[in-house]
């Protein structure tokens, strides 16, 4: 089958190739892949950014997220033959860029009714990260403040409706030229960061959703009340994630990566954490509920075909989009 293979680490390690197709394990099923997104997650991994943490055999296949058609179902996996599904695959097991790919049944799920394929798949990676981030590790209530950094991009256009939807105050920083935009998705107040530096005109929020990193997370310490937590999706990585990915003996390493970051926090009398999502086919589940119910909308900034896949993660790493980049399948596929 065609796929797109990372065969070393660095910025030309991603190639088109011809692979097997994947043996399916008793626990998964075999999706033909119709449509896949892009996201900064694949740069990291193709760059080598966790090799450390996350040991691919190369060559492996990229790509965290997909929707598809199940076309073989393993003896303990609980779907059938012509579901259609959505999927953040977990770990090591990843491969979206491909014709087919196996998945744990557990990471997936039927893709939302009311999304079509380019739809679903823009959504598994940042939907999982918004609600464990804003959910399940945050905990955000009714009435707390909650500022959200590119709220335009895909993970910030989505953590700003769940957030929203929770009953959270919602402030993203954005393009001026995006204001439209990110207040139809839910913001109460924007920040255009080409004019305004938002620590210097916000305070007292309960939450900080960070994926810009470097001096914007350090900044964000800064605008948390006491207790405060800043959480970021582009590190540093600190311990509790070696705990969180089973690699316990990389604790001190991860410590002293975000030591900077933690004393930081401390010393403002708030908190900081990295987050790395978890693929999770139940939340998968109760986010197609969301999606179907109009709660939560997919935001697609444009499509690519397959073979232009290169192209696609070229658009992405040049930071131009506004929203998911997806790239598509021929339909059907031999």
């Amino acid at each position: 089958m065609k796929a797109f293979v990372v065969d070393k680490y660095g910025k030309d390690g991603l190639r088109a190739a011809d692979v097997p197709k994947p043996t399916v394990r008793p626990r998964d099923v075999l999706v033909r892949v119709c449509a896949a997104s892009i996201n900064p997650l694949d740069k990291l991994v193709r760059d080598g950014e966790f090799k450390l943490i996350l040991r691919y055999k190369r060559p492996f296949v990229l790509g965290h997220d997909l929707a598809g058609v199940v076309t073989q179902v393993g003896s303990d996996a609980e779907f059938r033959v012509g579901d259609e599904v959505y999927a953040r695959p977990r770990d090591l097991r990843i491969g979206a860029f491909a014709e087919y790919i196996a998945i744990d049944h557990e990471d997936v799920a039927l893709k939302p009714r009311s999304l079509t394929m380019v739809e679903a798949a823009a959504v598994p990676l940042v939907a999982l990260a918004a609600w464990q981030a804003l959910v399940t590790f945050a905990q955000v209530k009714p009435g707390q403040k909650v500022l959200i950094h590119a709220g335009a991009g895909g993970l910030g256009s989505t953590a700003i409706q769940l957030a929203r939807h929770l009953g959270a105050h919602v402030t993203t920083t954005a393009n001026g030229r995006d204001e439209k935009k990110v207040r139809d998705l839910g913001a109460h107040e924007i920040i255009d960061y080409t004019k305004t530096d938002f620590v210097d005109v916000l305070s007292g929020y309960d939450f900080v959703l960070d994926s810009l990193g470097g001096d914007n997370l350090t900044k964000s310490l800064g605008v948390l009340k006491p207790g405060g937590l800043a959480m970021s999706v582009v590190g540093p990585p600190d311990a509790a994630f070696a705990e969180q990915v089973g690699l316990s003996l990389l604790k001190p390493i991860m410590a002293l990566m975000s030591r900077k970051s933690r004393i930081a926090a401390r010393k403002r009398g708030v908190r900081y954490a990295f987050f790395f999502m978890r693929a999770n086919g139940a939340q998968l589940r109760t986010l197609a509920d969301l999606y179907d119910n109009g709660t939560l909308r997919p935001v697609v900034d444009r499509t690519f075909p397959f073979d232009e896949t290169l192209d696609a993660l070229a658009f992405v790493e040049q930071g131009r989009a506004k929203g998911k980049i997806v790239v598509t399948m021929p339909t059907p596929i031999p």
